[in-house]
């Protein structure tokens, strides 16, 4: 067991100290204990390290809004532990981390499982969305929905005991750790990177999965060029939980066969064998290449000053959100192109990415701005930006009554119609 700091991560050891190290990375909402029927087959061959997200399991509650900052402060961890090279299997979120390392810190990684991961988690939109619910809410319908996403349907009504664990281990999570991992899996997009992986990777996909499914499992592997793929049959999201003796066997024989050796410290370099052609641990179809994870050309430094279209644009997804975004440039024509151009270099590039307020202030300022202009519909969608934000229910409640007082009570009144239907439809749970 450990001692953690903001720095560094809960951790805890299993298995001889003179083994390899095999560190396994959890899924948002999980603890160490997702990999317990992993373990005693695991540490015969590794030293085996687990952590726990902040906030998860009992852990000091120092939330991290990005995949890096996580993967850095597990790198920390190790560090502090002298462990400087280690094999990786992370499942959902921990699978995030796993690639992050790979792609950051190669001459750490000697091989990589990536389980029910992806390079990309669905849409920034749906993880800002659930951050917003939590904040409101609480985690209770996080909780109550997650053998859902987590069991197939026969295992979940087989196994209460099981599906009550994983109840109460959401539960029991900070939210506000919560929240800042759902930010960190909404700004997460390696799509582009994925031929700089270099380890050898087993991807490994529950059949069932309807979060991170077979064909997240198929590009992950399309994109990485030393990657192979195992599909486990009667399995959803968990896997390793549901089906934890084919998930042991499979990382068992990767880990065995597949350990890159290390730099050579003499000469800096890594002996590397040509790529193996990917054997395939499950009948799958063929996968073309993707267009979309196809490795970014490299862009001139532009002389000067920065333009700052390309900060607006990625500032206005945040706060707007990615449908948004796209419906008004999808809208956009020869007549009004020029203006979603402009506001998205000056308003948001300008502006809203400015360090002087933060984007909670800014939004206070919006919506009151907004009142007394009486331009409601865009308030409707600015309500919106607000709770993605961080402000609550509560909290644009206080803006629109201090509204009330500068702007006047008409144009309050209708600023409160408004801005109560979007925080309904927003802040409703999806049953």
């Amino acid at each position: 067991m450990s001692d953690t700091s903001t720095n560094t991560l809960q951790y805890r050891f299993d298995g001889p100290d003179d083994a390899p190290v095999l560190v396994l990375g959890p899924s948002l909402g999980t603890t160490w204990h997702m990999w317990d029927r992993q373990v005693p087959e695991l540490m015969k061959h590794w030293r085996v390290f687990r952590f726990d997200l902040p906030g998860h399991g009992g852990a000091p509650a120092y939330p991290s809004g990005s995949v890096n900052d996580l993967a850095g402060r597990l790198l920390g961890t190790l560090d502090g532990l002298g462990v400087q090279r280690f094999g990786y299997a992370g499942c959902a979120f921990g699978g995030a981390i796993g690639t992050e390392l790979a792609l950051r810190h190669p001459e750490r990684v000697a091989s990589l499982a990536l389980i029910a991961a992806s390079p990309r988690f669905g849409t920034a939109d749906e993880f800002r969305q659930r951050g917003v619910i939590v904040r409101t809410n609480g985690l209770d319908p996080i909780a109550r929905t997650s053998p859902e996403r987590w069991f197939t349907t026969g295992f979940a009504a087989a196994q209460p005991a099981i599906t009550e664990w994983a109840v109460q281990m959401v539960r029991t999570t900070d939210p506000g750790c919560y929240i800042a991992a759902c930010e960190a899996l909404a700004s997460f997009d390696v799509r582009p990177e994925l031929g700089r992986v270099g380890v050898p990777t087993l991807v490994l996909v529950g059949s069932d999965d309807q979060v991170t499914g077979p064909a997240e499992a198929r590009t992950l592997v399309a994109g990485i060029p030393d990657a192979r793929l195992a599909v486990v049959p009667g399995a959803s999201h968990l896997v390793p939980v549901e089906q934890p003796a084919a998930v042991t066997d499979l990382l068992v024989r990767h880990f065995s066969s597949a350990w890159q050796p290390a730099f050579d410290t003499t000469s800096g370099h890594m002996a590397i064998a040509a790529s193996p052609v990917k054997p395939v641990l499950a009948a799958a179809p063929p996968v073309a290449p993707v267009a979309e994870i196809a490795a970014a050309a490299e862009q001139p430094e532009a002389l000067g000053r920065p333009d700052p279209y390309d900060a607006g644009i990625k500032v206005r997804r945040e706060v707007l959100g990615d449908a948004h975004v796209d419906r008004a440039f999808a809208q956009a024509d020869e007549f009004s192109g020029d203006f979603q151009e402009f506001i998205t270099r000056y308003a948001w590039g300008e502006i809203w990415d400015r360090p002087g307020l933060d984007r909670r202030s800014r939004s206070c300022v919006t919506l009151t701005a907004l009142v007394a202009g009486g331009h409601l519909e865009e308030l409707a969608f600015h309500t919106r930006a607000a709770l993605r934000n961080g402000l609550t229910p509560a909290e644009i409640k206080e803006v629109l009554l201090h509204a009330s007082v500068y702007c006047g009570v008409p144009a309050a009144n209708s600023a409160f119609k408004v801005a109560q239907k979007v925080i309904r439809e927003e802040t409703t749970p999806q049953e």
